[in-house]
């Protein structure tokens, strides 16, 4: 295997911002880029992505339904206060019914008997009704949904289903339901929103004299995407990320797959294992292979090592990649989907090493539990790929170190995760835009080299080591203003990000799996509000970097002592292009000098940039104030990195 380029692929140099040093930020900076020294090629997953079933992530975010509570996991009272944190944001979390009673108090019941779905459907009795405020529209778009309803008594019975897109005393639309007959039938709906607010509501008000059950209902913009957001869509493919990863993160180790599975509208709600708010189960197997398709993306599936066991995670395999013969090819082949999916990479638990996780034991016992669900999955299908939990942690190796004495003939990856920044459970970080652009790539590098050591350490062989899947990563800030963990990025973190692909780049013979956490609102690079959506700082690098930086990294020398400016190179397999990126975490502009050797290169380049005079510049969906800017280059050896920037120069060979 190819030896890694190590600290020296990486050009870095202290700059200093005033005083006498400010002089040599006007010198060039000479700088060697080895042609004829490639290291190991960088893995497309290294630009993974991870979404998981938390706050506004999946719901709220990539999936489309606009309703909250849409199966009552929650009983409809009369005290209508459906909201329990964050509700001095724009997205405060629902902690009780959503559903608002129209009428007398007691007018809705909740009845256990004949359900639709879940433990109980609200009964509505005669001239009484349901509402659901706080919906966001957009004038003159379509909106799209059903609802699921039958008499209570068998009487024929009459709703009335109206959009109110303005004040409560504004003519709303109203959609008329007749001859509701004795048992659960799905009635569409459609509607044209005919104002803009983030305040519409739906009600659903009996018109006639019998008493109904409402079983659930739906309400999507009409140009969902089989279910999902198109605008968020649109965002995701800029990403063009190879992998996604779900469901979890600590959701996993109490979910059920089974639950999502099957008829939609008769998965039953639960409350969010790890996380606030109710389960839908509305995204489950067959919804997240198919957003990875429409992504052309690599599924990672994590299975439940927590309450889960290793039958229901065989049956999980079995369920995606076995023949319609199996027990669980035959439930998704009467689901729907007769071809199996072939899912090859699967994560054998999440973060069992931690206390705060569902199911968590000693590693001398979870060691054990690796094993058997390992062998049970790979008796499922053979051809799977695993990835064990790891975590360096303190100590001698910490949890990995067990995990490889004692499981790694039944894995193919080791996973690590960290976050970084203002973290619920850590120090503050630091001010300096410096030292917090450095955050991440210094937890990479500290993990790659820890794993180097203790690897060493077990005696595995230099060309044998057992790669890492870092699974989870980001910078991780609170004031969370896009929901829960619906932290917001500034141009300091997407250096940040930047130099974190960097040090990635520089492992890429150890490192060859990387899943940003995550990809919507939760710690997300991109964000949505009711009715738009944007890129966040965050996901500028990993969009260029994706697009535009080469796969086999070349080795860069610098006649400068190391600390702040980071560069990096590579050549790109589709046409051989020299690429450079650099990133400078400084106030000052700084120029380089560049030699290639064992290269030649094209005068003719293409750089993209993204920087500004303000490092806490932030996006929201109104104002892009991080963004890339594209241009032509004549390049003849020197480059000009300006302060808080990050730039990547393409020269043709």
């Amino acid at each position: 295997m190819t030896a890694p380029l190590s600290r020296v692929t990486a050009l870095l140099v202290m700059i200093w911002a005033t005083g006498p040093a400010a002089a040599v930020a006007q010198a060039p900076i000479q700088v060697v880029v080895h042609g004829d020294q490639a290291g190991a090629k960088i893995s497309p997953f290294i630009y993974g992505q991870f979404i998981e079933h938390l706050g506004r992530c999946i719901y709220g975010g990539i999936w489309a339904e606009m309703l909250e509570d849409r199966k009552f996991f929650f009983p409809i009272t009369a005290e209508y206060e459906p909201y329990k944190s964050l509700q001095d944001t724009a997205f405060p979390v629902v902690g009780a019914s959503p559903w608002q009673i129209i009428g007398e108090p007691g007018s809705v019941v909740m009845v256990a008997e004949d359900a639709f779905v879940g433990d109980h459907s609200p009964r509505i009795a005669a001239g009484s009704g349901i509402r659901q405020r706080d919906l966001g529209v957009v004038d003159g778009k379509q909106y799209v949904g059903y609802v699921w309803i039958k008499s209570a008594d068998g009487s024929p019975a009459i709703v009335d289903v109206s959009l109110h897109c303005g004040e409560e005393n504004a003519e709303p639309q109203v959609r008329r339901i007749e001859n509701i007959g004795p048992e659960y039938a799905r009635h569409p709906l459609e509607f044209t929103a005919e104002a803009s607010t983030d305040h519409a509501m739906l009600e659903i008000r009996v018109a006639g004299d019998a008493d109904v059950l409402v079983g659930t209902l739906s309400l999507m913009p009409a140009d969902n995407i089989r279910g999902m957001r198109a605008d968020t869509i649109a965002l995701i493919k800029q990403l063009d990320a190879p992998m996604y990863r779900w469901p979890g993160g600590n959701f996993v180790s109490g979910y059920d797959w089974r639950d999502g599975i099957g008829d939609r509208d008769r998965r039953p709600p639960r409350k969010n294992p790890a996380w606030t708010g109710v389960e839908h189960n509305d995204v489950g197997l067959d919804e997240f292979l198919a957003l990875c398709r429409e992504l052309k993306a690599e599924p990672l599936i994590t299975v439940n090592t927590g309450f889960g066991d290793d039958y229901s995670a065989a049956q999980e395999v079995e369920y995606c990649n076995g023949s319609a013969d199996t027990i669980g090819g035959g439930w998704r082949s009467e689901n729907g989907f007769p071809e199996p999916y072939n899912v090859k990479y699967w994560c054998v638990g999440n973060e069992m090493f931690g206390d705060w996780q569902l199911g968590y034991m000693k590693l001398e016992h979870y060691t054990q539990k690796h094993n058997r669900v390992a062998l049970a999955m790979r008796k499922a299908d053979p051809s799977i790929k695993l990835i064990g939990v790891g975590d360096l942690g303190p100590g001698e190796g910490g949890w990995s170190d067990g995990m490889l004495r004692h499981c790694r003939q039944n894995m193919d990856y080791i996973s690590e995760h960290f976050y970084r920044g203002r973290t619920p459970w850590g120090e503050q970080p630091p001010a300096d835009v410096v030292q917090h652009a450095a955050l991440l790539k210094d937890e990479i590098r500290k993990k790659a080299e820890g794993h180097r050591r203790l690897q060493a350490e077990l005696k595995l062989p230099p060309d044998r080591l057992v790669p890492i899947a870092m699974d989870e990563w980001n910078y991780w800030h609170q004031g969370y203003v896009y929901g829960e963990l619906g932290c917001s990025y500034d141009l300091a973190d997407a250096l940040g990000v930047a130099a974190g692909l960097h040090e990635y780049f520089r492992n890429a013979d150890l490192i060859h799996m990387a899943h940003y956490a995550q990809t919507v609102n939760v710690i997300g690079c991109i964000k949505t509000t009711k009715t738009e959506a944007f890129l966040d700082a965050t996901a500028l690098p990993l969009m260029l970097y994706r697009r535009h930086f080469g796969q086999t990294p070349l080795k860069v020398t610098c006649d400068g002592d190391a600390m702040a400016l980071d560069v990096a190179a590579a050549l790109a397999d589709e046409d051989g292009a020299l690429t450079l990126a650099a990133v400078n975490p400084t106030g000052q502009d700084v120029r380089l000098k560049l030699a290639l050797k064992g290269i030649e290169t094209g005068g003719a380049a293409r750089q993209w940039l993204v920087g500004g005079d303000d490092p806490r510049a932030t996006n929201d969906a109104r104002r892009q104030r991080v963004k890339a800017e594209e241009r032509a280059v004549e390049f003849d050896g020197s480059w000009t990195i300006p302060g808080f920037s990050f730039a990547i120069l393409r020269i043709p060979r």
